[in-house]
């Protein structure tokens, strides 16, 4: 006889979601664990995964209240799914956010699944058939996104720059947490570079620019990048891009006795 519900390893599928409580000690010693090896992305997932509290449940019913958002909670669509495929990435033509977006994970070597393979060691749920758990992986998908549509780029202050943006859109004390406590070693490490200005203008950015979670993705990729920007109201990281491209590709975010 099949199964009503779907088995999730260790969730009882009839009990109630509940918002994770805020474990600040856990996201301190994984933040310890990030200075040491700034590569270690799994150790984001557990800060995301010790500070996040209803942030994304809020978010969710948010998404709810815009008719774009809802929209997109309707359809549910996996971001990832389309983000991994050369020939829906390959429809977007030069200087669009789309074509942007392709060159900077050719670059990189990055892929979408690449970043969910690690959080699915961390939240091992993350798959789940249900709304507030697909928002969230969402939310994981866009992160690459936002970097293309900021200009913040994948150094250790760029990185530090796009989690304090995503702290002014979404709320997560997570993000807060990362990119201030970057900005902190950063600062420690190269005393000229102006991190924590730059990471307090990046917070601004994300406030002041439109709501992007419910965004249509795939329109948005077919804009010309410079138009998306300025239609989103996303500001230049003049901050940021003070730093000499060569200062920033530098910075190592190891800390000093930590």
């Amino acid at each position: 006889m099949t199964d009503l519900v779907t088995h999730i390893p260790g969730i009882d599928s009839f009990n109630p979601i509940r918002a994770e409580r805020m474990r600040p000690l856990t996201a301190f010693r994984a933040f310890r664990r990030l200075v040491r090896d700034k590569e270690d992305t799994t150790q984001v997932f557990e800060i995301m995964k010790a500070l996040n509290g209803r942030s994304t449940t809020r978010g969710y019913q948010k998404l709810l209240r815009t008719f774009e958002g809802g929209r997109q909670a309707y359809l549910r669509e996996e971001l990832a799914h389309k983000l991994d495929d050369p020939d829906w990435l390959a429809r977007f033509p030069e200087g669009s956010v789309g074509a942007t977006y392709r060159a900077f994970r050719e670059v990189r070597g990055f892929t979408a699944d690449g970043l969910a393979q690690v959080e699915r060691e961390v939240v091992p749920f993350i798959d789940a058939e249900h709304p507030t758990v697909w928002y969230s992986r969402r939310l994981r998908d866009v992160h690459d996104i936002w970097h293309v549509l900021t200009g913040f780029e994948t150094d250790a202050l760029g990185e530090a720059c796009v989690v304090s943006f995503s702290y002014g859109q979404t709320g997560s004390l997570g993000f807060a947490f990362i990119g201030w406590g970057a900005a902190r070693e950063i600062q420690r490490e190269n005393h000229s570079v102006p991190a924590r200005r730059a990471v307090w203008q990046a917070w601004q950015m994300g406030r002041r620019a439109k709501w992007l979670p419910g965004l249509d993705y795939e329109a948005l990729f077919a804009c010309p990048l410079d138009e998306a920007r300025q239609r989103l109201g996303i500001g230049t990281p003049d901050i940021y891009l003070s730093v000499p491209a060569g200062v920033r590709q530098s910075l190592k975010l190891r800390g000093q006795g930590v």
